[in-house]
């Protein structure tokens, strides 16, 4: 006979005749084995087995039967698609070593710097020129660093929790310590020492209440408020007489000024936020609700 009849692949006798086949060799017209139905592409090693529904065992780059897929690949993820265990551990040790970034370093300076001001300002009574200067030139690179953390921190992408709670507390604390030993020593009234401090608490504390409807950006006015509390109280921690006296505590009447006017738009644009916040919310559950 020249061929096979239909009924041989399906049919007891085609059964047979395949099972009655050695393994390993392979009859004009099929695979080895007999095993008509198994297909494998030498070119694809990651071809399935449609016999047995998964992988073929032996092929390379395969995953064996009975093993986890989660098998890192060649871009650090398993077979699920998630990340590699490896890789986890990695990210975590990169989240952490980051702490210890330029800008962090810099405002973890300014905290050191606040008690070694403080030193330095009372120190032989508080009014002794020279440990002013010392402690001016403290304040002055507290000062200075605040202006380049930040700036670090957003252009080098190295942001960190650490950052965002830090760096608002060794702002205040070095300002709080500066209007402090100030009053204290009588040079400055301490009025002014609880309007500015008492304005400084109080946004905080209002940034914290209305932070569910938003954030309240940082304005000009704040900014421009910030650079004349410095140059002012830094005017005041200098031993300064004549008509430089004169001139300091104009730049501290301008620094009040702006820091009463900032202080109101800052309460104003959170009054809005909160307003525009509870109507959203409002329109929301409306919509929801028909």
């Amino acid at each position: 006979m020249t061929g096979v009849p239909a009924s041989a692949a399906g049919g007891p006798s085609g059964a047979r005749r395949a099972a009655a086949t050695p393994a390993g060799r392979s009859r004009p017209g099929g695979t080895p084995g007999g095993e008509a139905s198994r297909t494998r592409t030498p070119a694809s090693p990651g071809a399935t087995d449609s016999a047995a529904g998964g992988v073929p065992e032996g092929v390379p780059g395969s995953t064996p039967r009975g093993v986890s897929h989660d098998v890192p690949s060649g871009d650090g993820r398993d077979g699920d698609g998630h990340p590699a265990r490896g890789k986890k551990i990695a990210a975590a040790a990169v989240n952490q070593a980051s702490v210890w970034n330029i800008a962090n370093l810099l405002t973890m300076l300014r905290l050191v710097l606040v008690p070694a001001f403080v030193a330095l300002m009372l120190a032989d009574g508080g009014y002794d020129p020279a440990w002013r200067s010392f402690a001016w030139a403290a304040f002055a690179v507290a000062m200075i660093t605040d202006l380049f953390d930040g700036h670090l921190a957003r252009t080098y992408n190295l942001v960190t929790d650490f950052g965002k709670i830090a760096d608002p507390i060794a702002d205040k604390a070095i300002m709080g310590a500066a209007l402090i030993c100030l009053s204290v020593l009588e040079d400055l009234p301490w009025w002014v020492t609880g309007v500015i401090l008492g304005r400084e608490l109080g946004i905080t504390l209002l940034r914290f209440l209305v932070i569910r409807y938003g954030v309240i950006p940082a304005s000009r006015g704040g900014k421009l408020k910030t650079l004349t509390q410095g140059v002012a109280v830094g005017m005041y921690v200098l031993a300064l007489t004549g008509w430089l006296a004169t001139l300091r505590f104009w730049v501290m009447a301008a620094a009040v000024a702006l820091t009463v006017v900032t202080g109101l738009d800052y309460v104003r644009q959170a009054i809005v936020l909160r307003r525009q916040g509870i109507a959203e919310r409002k329109a929301a559950l409306e919509e929801m609700e028909a």
